[in-house]
């Protein structure tokens, strides 16, 4: 699981019947530095990601996400999802060894 920011939405104009009731995320993944504090950088070309998220995470959350394989097992059928928001994270505690 990786954690990313919240920084969008994406709207849909037709999708597939399998992701209704749903929306779709525009995630920045967090760096470890952002863990400490440090602030959010503009992001290069091609980093940031769209997230499937039937949790309600709206711009500005903090969210942990799969990607890949993992992605695609909550749902009972197939389903064409890389990246999936697992939860919404209240607040991150990080203290690394010295």
């Amino acid at each position: 699981m990786r954690l990313g920011n919240v920084i969008g939405r994406v709207v849909l104009s037709k999708q597939d019947p399998a992701f209704r009731g749903a929306r779709f995320l525009i995630v920045h993944p967090l760096s470890r530095e952002q863990f400490s504090g440090a602030p959010a950088v503009p992001l290069a070309r091609g980093d940031s990601l769209v997230v499937y998220d039937d949790l309600g995470a709206t711009p500005g959350h903090t969210i942990g996400f799969v990607q890949g394989g993992e992605a695609a097992v909550p749902f009972a059928n197939p389903t064409p999802v890389d990246a999936y928001n697992a939860a919404i994270i209240d607040s991150i505690f990080y203290a690394p060894p010295k």
